[in-house]
């Protein structure tokens, strides 16, 4: 979320740019190339699977590639550190430019989602078996891991619609209209507070209404917000503090940091009543310690707490990287990701062949396609988009843009040239930085949007 009034990160196609790779015949190779496979995750409709190819060998491996046969049933989807071709049922994998080379002794890796029940069979690497002649598969665990339950499991139980409308409240004076939190629109359902960020102890976190804040509308305290704060709650409104921002500097990378941030985030809760708390941490997080901090908390307050996150969407392009895999590694206890369609340039979409442009119908699904097929339930996948000028420096769009992304998304209509592979009726909803500009617009997006997603199915 940007404090500032215009931010462009230029985030670019190449993603989408196919690399060259150095192909080899097998008698190249010296023996003791070989390649295991791991089930990484295994949430029961799908599954994360890695490749580690190893050079127990003398010489030198200069590129790469592995095959092998998926039954019918039983797709490739997203993929990372590797070049993918299929033919069939049939998938081979090829080294990128930077990890084609293997010394003796070393490893390289790539992973990839699959979805149905099938696992790699009839391994070949660079032409020869890739383990003695065996296929080096790992049949799905008895059980699954404790921090990624399957997908299927229910929601917890947070009050809250089917299909919800988050904004973002502003605890700052910038050029946006400025809001006591009574005056939030009723449109909205969910209300992040905007900011949290570092006080003191590392990871602990620290609130209070902001003085030019306070100035701006002649005189709003501490208590007039923890006031508000149950006003809105009476209304049938969640409030939840959002951690970070564009400028936080909030860090959980250690088991004490994610002690400090578990009993100080608990601590403003007790303070002002919120509902939840929204992890919004721009800069970068680690996903071991943020998840045992989550869990921490989650055990203070119980079934009801609220854990929303706003990732942006370079930190939800792979699921292996640090903010995805923590919305997988929670998923049991996550309510919602909203991550922000916005500020970002072209970006790639679940189909891994096109580099979508931001404010289109097409970047929005596209991108929500990669986490709906990647693991996340679609009751924890919302729509994040700017309320209008001034919110963003890219990927502002007509609240009607919005509206044909759910439709697209939960129904099948309204697509642009991309369709996502299926629908997706519990789809969350929409979230919006943020109610301040939002006003500052005469609630255009909120009076646009909120009454649409009562219409979804």
């Amino acid at each position: 979320m940007k404090r500032s009034r215009a931010l462009v990160l230029s985030v670019v196609g190449a993603l989408a740019t196919a690399l060259g790779v150095v192909w080899l015949a097998p008698a190249a190779y010296a023996a003791g190339v070989t390649a295991s496979f791991v089930k990484t995750s295994d949430w029961g409709t799908g599954w994360e699977g890695k490749y580690t190819i190893t050079n127990g060998g003398t010489a030198t491996v200069n590129g790469w590639n592995l095959g092998f046969d998926l039954a019918a049933g039983t797709t490739v989807g997203t993929y990372w550190d590797a070049l993918l071709t299929s033919s069939g049922q049939r998938h081979t994998f090829t080294n990128r430019s930077w990890n084609g080379t293997i010394a003796p002794g070393a490893s390289v890796s790539f992973g990839f989602l699959g979805s149905g029940s099938g696992v790699p069979s009839n391994c070949r690497l660079n032409g020869a078996a890739c383990t003695g002649g065996t296929t080096p598969t790992t049949p799905p665990p008895t059980t699954p891991p404790p921090t990624t339950p399957p997908p299927t499991s229910p929601p917890p139980v947070t009050g809250l619609p089917k299909h919800i409308l988050t904004g973002y409240w502003h605890n700052f004076d910038n050029p946006a209209v400025e809001l006591r939190l009574r005056d939030v629109p009723a449109e909205y359902d969910l209300v992040a507070v905007a900011f949290a960020d570092a006080a003191g102890t590392p990871g602990a976190v620290g609130f209070a209404i902001d003085p030019g804040l306070s100035a701006s509308l002649g005189g709003y305290t501490d208590a007039d917000f923890s006031a508000d704060v149950r006003t809105l709650q009476s209304r049938g409104k969640k409030v939840i503090i959002s951690v970070g921002g564009e400028t936080g500097r909030v860090v959980v990378n250690s088991s004490a940091s994610a002690v400090a941030f578990a009993d100080s985030v608990y601590a403003l809760i007790q303070r002002y009543g919120f509902d939840g708390v929204d992890i919004d941490l721009e800069n970068g997080l680690d996903p071991t310690y943020m998840a045992q901090a989550l869990r921490s908390l989650r055990a203070k307050v119980g079934s009801s707490l609220i854990i929303a996150m706003a990732p942006q969407t370079i930190d939800m392009q792979n699921p292996a990287t640090s903010y995805f895999k923590l919305a997988l590694d929670i998923r049991d206890i996550l309510t919602v990701v909203n991550t922000q369609f916005y500020n970002s340039g072209a970006m790639l979409g679940c189909d891994n062949n096109a580099a979508y442009a931001q404010g289109t119908v097409n970047f929005i699904v596209a991108l929500a396609c990669i986490q709906l097929e990647a693991g996340l339930r679609p009751d924890q996948v919302g729509l994040g988009l700017p309320a209008g000028p001034g919110a963003a420096g890219g990927g502002i769009v007509a609240p009607s843009v919005v509206n044909a992304a759910l439709d697209c998304l939960t129904r099948g209509t309204n697509c642009g040239s991309f369709r996502p592979p299926r629908t997706y009726p519990a789809l969350r909803g929409a979230m919006t930085w943020s109610i301040n500009w939002d006003v500052t617009h005469n609630t255009s997006f909120a009076r646009t949007v909120s009454p649409h997603l009562r219409t979804l199915p």
